[in-house]
């Protein structure tokens, strides 16, 4: 489902990667939410591709999707 991201317990803990490397999708993510762009991360990291970058945001954007049950307000 997700060509671009792998999960192994050997490589970076377990985290999701971007598949073939050890940079966690949580540093890419966050590095885009924090003002770095598509361009500036290619720069960065030459290896990625742009493809690999929004597989990455499109993983995030699963997760951030699954049913969470709402805790009771604490009033």
């Amino acid at each position: 489902m997700y060509e671009h991201i792998s999960i192994d317990p050997r490589v970076c803990h377990g985290q999701a990667c971007i598949r073939g490397t050890r940079i966690p999708v949580h540093q890419i993510v966050r590095m885009l939410a924090n003002g770095d762009t598509i361009e500036e991360l290619l720069i960065e990291y030459p290896s990625l591709k742009r493809e690999q970058i929004l597989g990455a945001l499109d993983y995030a954007a699963s997760l951030a999707e699954e049913q969470v049950t709402p805790l009771e307000a604490v009033g």
